[in-house]
């Protein structure tokens, strides 16, 4: 499993969302340099999207995994979980 053992962070996001966007390369970044440094650590983007076609867009530009678009239950509970509006 991808997950096993490793420091794990929820990426909370949507393509419609400018902030977002203008984080994304950031992140990437980080996230990159981090795990060639050896450490022990995934990203899981939760998608906010409304359509999978902008989840598919935006995913494709990022180095992690996500939660899979059609687990729109799986999403309403970790939103709610975190309080993620």
């Amino acid at each position: 499993d991808r997950l096993a053992g490793k420091v794990v962070g929820l990426y909370f996001s949507a393509h419609w969302c400018p902030p977002c966007r203008q984080f994304t390369p950031m992140l990437s970044r980080l996230y990159q340099s981090l795990t060639a440094a050896g450490k022990n650590l995934e990203i899981v983007f939760v998608s906010s999207d409304r359509e999978k076609g902008g989840f598919d867009e935006y995913f494709g530009s990022m180095p992690w995994t996500a939660l899979p678009f059609a687990n729109r239950q799986a999403k309403a509970e970790l939103s709610k979980a975190f309080k993620v509006t």
